[in-house]
């Protein structure tokens, strides 16, 4: 039987790690990967620029040797190796040396240092813009209780927040409390609301798990709030005749029980289910539990010793025994978290355990490494001098922090998009869809590992809206090719020698004048934030 044209193109036949594939003459060895479904990482690719090879994070191993996998023809009976952990390392190493002169924050600090993690800045920007509804998302999505947490939370956010070295923080915790107010309906503006019922965020499909929490504090409702969003099934217990725990016990004019009820609402809403007056060792055991539960979660509060040994669990000086990667007991199926295993006086803190102890139930129940959460990785601008803090002053609204009119009431729409305006916009605006953030985090890259005394920070906002941080380009070439490509008027190029190289346009021009015909095109495809667009 004679081949089809199709097979007759394929003549070049090699193995990537065991698997055998077939690619047309004058294809690379990224080709190949990438047909057999392999992730080669890739920062100065693009198919119509060809091969580049400036940033070397595409290594593989051909005949004992690192090689750039998209600049190396395919040839028969090579066989490649893209998987090993000397090839991981390579990537690695080779990632650190591009983040030693990257000058820039993946993360704004407030970002990095709100302990539930949520995108600060995101939420910020929809305010400012009067995406409220828009906000509501980025916050439930985010955070348990945010109600209660924008009237109690002890905001770590804001002694990061950088607009405080030039006047004062902007007011994350006061604007947080907007969208969770403006949600529940009971903030200034939030007769606009589009729904009427608060936003629920979307669970997955129904696991056909199912988790007893014993302790409906903090540390439990966020643990609940966690696992129902995983799809798993969640009945939370309690001594209490309602739920809250210790936040029953906040005085009223700092947080009123019918706000607590409305946001613990919210987790009926999901599908909690819970047993109220029920005390553990009485009416419900542990042993009781995992026979109709596939795990537990003790978060009950501070306990006697006595009373853990007698619940079979193994105890340490300050409360119950667990691994603190895991958040596993010494009894099988049964974690815990919270003040159940020390003493907890922060309510982000307790909240955040809660989640953490979830996230290890939800990979437990899926048969998976039980590991507590990574933190996202971030590369670390540290302390600005003063005209990089001048630099990112410029663009924001000038004037100390404003103050709700109503204390009790909270900030009004229009002061929650004041406020807004504050913000210093700090992170990177390619955060999340950045390649070089994306492949550090894949590969456990650490951004700190070679670097020195860095350079500046600099901005250079085009009249068109083209932002440049030369401080995070990579010298990809990308941009460069693809004006070449475009036969731009000036185009991009490299300008300098050494250490020294930069892009820049010919003749001193700005970025914008090179750019008449593919900006939109090298923001696109700008690997890391260096090309990005004012209001992306």
């Amino acid at each position: 039987m004679m081949n089809s044209p199709v097979d007759r193109d394929l003549s070049i036949s090699l193995s990537i790690d065991g698997l055998e594939v077939k690619v047309a003459p004058g294809q690379t060895v990224l080709h190949a990967a990438r047909k057999l479904g392999i992730d080669i990482p890739t920062l100065c690719y693009l198919e119509k620029c060809g091969p580049l090879n400036s940033c070397l994070v595409c290594l593989v191993k051909i005949n004992g040797k690192l090689v750039p996998s998209c600049g190396i023809p395919a040839q028969s009976g090579m066989n490649v190796e893209s998987e090993t952990p000397e090839v991981h390392e390579a990537r690695r190493t080779a990632l650190e040396l591009l983040f030693s002169d990257h000058v820039g924050d993946c993360l704004s600090p407030c970002q990095r240092l709100c302990p539930l993690r949520m995108n600060i800045p995101v939420m910020i920007r929809q305010l400012q813009t009067g995406q409220v509804d828009d906000a509501v998302k980025t916050v439930r999505h985010a955070l348990p209780l945010p109600a209660v947490l924008g009237r109690l939370c002890h905001h770590p956010c804001e002694q990061g927040c950088r607009r405080a070295s030039a006047d004062e923080a902007a007011g994350i915790r006061d604007m947080e409390r907007y969208v969770a107010d403006y949600d529940l309906g009971l903030a200034a503006g939030a007769s606009g609301k589009t729904t009427h019922d608060p936003y629920l965020p979307r669970c997955k499909r129904p696991s056909g798990k199912s988790v007893a929490i014993i302790g409906a504090g903090p540390a439990g409702l966020t643990a609940a709030y966690t696992l129902l969003r995983h799809g798993h099934s969640c009945t939370i217990a309690d001594r209490r005749s309602h739920a809250g725990g210790t936040l029953r016990d906040v005085n009223a004019e700092q947080l009123p029980p019918s706000l607590l009820d409305a946001e613990i609402l919210q987790l009926h809403r999901l599908g909690a289910q819970f047993r109220l007056g029920a005390v553990l060792g009485n009416d419900i055991t542990i042993e009781g539990l995992l026979r109709g539960f596939d795990a537990v979660l003790v978060t009950v509060g501070e306990l006697s010793k006595a009373d853990g040994e007698s619940w079979g669990l193994e105890m340490s000086p300050g409360g119950i025994k667990i691994n603190t990667d895991t958040f596993q007991t010494s009894r099988n199926a049964v974690f815990a978290a919270g003040r159940a295993v020390k003493p907890v006086n922060q309510l982000v803190r307790a909240m955040t355990e809660g989640q953490w102890a979830a996230e290890c139930i939800h990979l437990y129940l899926e048969n998976r490494t039980v590991q507590r959460p990574d933190k996202p990785f971030s590369s670390i601008m540290g302390r600005l001098e003063p005209q990089e803090l001048a630099t990112f002053v410029r663009s924001a609204k000038p004037g100390p922090a404003l103050s709700p009119c109503n204390v009790c009431t909270g900030f009004s729409k229009t002061q929650a998009a004041e406020e807004a305006a504050r913000c210093l916009r700090c992170d990177c605006r390619s955060s999340g869809h950045c390649a070089l953030q994306s492949y550090a985090t894949i590969y456990g890259a650490d951004g700190g590992r070679f670097r020195s005394q860095r350079r500046p920070f600099e901005q250079y906002i085009q009249p068109g809206g083209v932002i440049f941080e030369p401080g995070k380009c990579i010298l990809c070439g990308i941009c460069v090719k693809l004006t070449e490509l475009a036969r731009e008027p000036l185009g991009l190029t490299f300008i300098g020698r050494g250490f020294d190289v930069r892009i820049a346009t010919p003749f001193n021009q700005t970025i914008e004048a090179g750019l008449q015909k593919v900006a939109e095109e090298c923001v696109r495809f700008c690997p890391t934030g260096a090309l990005e667009f004012r209001d992306a």
